[in-house]
C-alpha cells in the first residue's frame, strides 16, 4: 500500500487530491492546481460565466417531465451516478446539469459534475508511464470521478503549444469534437499542462475503467467530466481512453509532441508507444493530427 499526505488541490476540492511521498517535487514544480477550466489564449467565452438559461423549477430535485434542463433524460439516478450504463452505445445525448440561474435547491439530483471531486483519489509514481491516478475507495459503474480541468484554448493557441514541443515534453492538449447533425461539429480544446487539476494525471489504457463525456453546466462550454465505466475497486489505476473509446457522442484526442520533420521541413507528430499493457492494446497512443491541417 503506497503511503500519502499532502493534498495536491490545496483545500480546493470537496476531498483532499493526495500525493504519494514518494512523488519527486520537481514533477509538479510548474503545475498550479485548478478545480474548474479557466479561461486561456484564444478561448472567447469564460467557462465560468452563466452564459445557460436556468429552470422555474421550485423543488429540492427536478424532474425530466416538467424541468427544461433534463429535455433530453435524466442524467444521473439517487446515487449521482449515470442513470444508462456509460458502454451503452446509444449514450450519445447531450449532458446539462442545472446551473446557478436555476431556482431548483442545490440538492438537485442534476448537480454532479458541478460539486467537483467528492471521492478519495490518490496521484502516485508508475514504473514506466510517470505519474498517475488510482482509488482510494471503491467506485460503482456511472460514478463521477473529476474532471479532465485546464486552460480551454483556441485552435490557433493549441497548434501553436503543439509545434513548441519537443520530443522531451510530455503532452496533456485534450482535443474534443462533437457532432450536431448537419455536419455541424464544434471543437473544444483543454490544457492542463501548468494549470490544470487531477484529471491531468490520469493516464490512457485501450481498455479504460473511466469515460469522458462532455457535460454542460452554467456555459455552452462543455466540462469534461470522467466517469466509472465499470465498478473500480479501491487502489486500481484510473485510465482513460485519449481517443474518446466507447463514447460516440464526442470524439476526444490527445495531441502528441512533435518528433518527426516533414517534406515541407516542419516538425510533425509521431505515434508513442503505448504501456498501458491492456490485452487488446493497439501498440500506440492516440494521435490526432487534424490540429495541424
Amino acid at each position: 500500500m503506497r503511503s500519502y499526505s499532502q493534498d495536491l488541490s490545496g483545500g480546493l476540492e470537496n476531498v483532499p487530491v493526495l500525493i504519494e511521498n514518494s512523488v519527486p517535487k520537481e514533477a509538479l514544480s510548474n503545475f498550479q492546481y485548478v478545480p474548474e477550466n479557466v479561461q486561456g489564449p484564444g478561448c472567447d467565452i469564460d467557462p465560468n460565466a452563466v452564459t445557460l438559461p436556468g429552470c422555474s423549477c421550485r423543488v429540492q430535485s427536478c424532474f425530466p417531465e416538467s424541468c427544461p434542463c433534463l429535455r433530453f433524460g435524466q442524467t444521473y439516478d439517487s446515487r449521482a451516478c449515470l442513470n444508462q450504463h456509460p458502454q451503452d452505445a446509444t449514450y450519445s445525448r447531450p449532458v446539462f446539469e442545472c446551473n446557478a440561474f436555476c431556482s431548483c435547491g442545490e440538492s438537485c439530483q442534476t448537480r454532479v459534475v458541478q460539486n467537483g471531486v467528492c471521492v478519495r483519489l490518490g496521484v502516485f509514481s508508475t514504473a514506466d508511464r510517470g505519474l498517475g491516478v488510482e482509488a482510494l475507495e471503491r467506485l460503482p459503474c456511472g460514478r463521477f470521478v473529476c474532471e479532465y480541468a485546464g486552460e480551454v484554448i483556441g485552435i490557433d493557441e493549441a497548434r501553436r503549444r503543439q509545434l513548441s514541443q519537443t520530443p522531451l515534453h510530455m503532452n496533456y492538449i485534450i482535443a474534443v469534437q462533437e457532432h450536431k447533425g448537419l455536419d455541424r461539429v464544434t471543437q473544444t480544446f483543454v490544457d492542463p499542462v501548468n494549470l490544470g487539476n487531477v484529471g491531468r494525471f490520469i493516464n490512457h489504457s485501450c481498455q479504460p475503467n473511466l469515460i469522458m463525456l462532455p457535460v454542460r453546466v452554467h456555459s455552452v462550454l462543455p466540462r469534461l467530466a470522467l466517469f466509472a465505466n465499470r465498478d473500480i475497486e479501491c487502489y486500481e489505476e484510473l485510465t482513460f481512453d485519449y481517443s474518446g473509446g466507447q463514447n460516440s457522442s464526442a470524439e476526444t484526442a490527445k495531441l502528441d509532441e512533435k518528433t518527426h520533420v516533414g517534406a515541407d521541413g516542419e516538425e510533425i507528430p509521431q505515434k508513442k508507444v503505448c504501456r498501458c499493457g491492456a490485452s487488446n492494446c493497439s501498440g500506440f497512443l492516440p494521435l490526432d493530427m487534424s490540429i495541424l491541417h
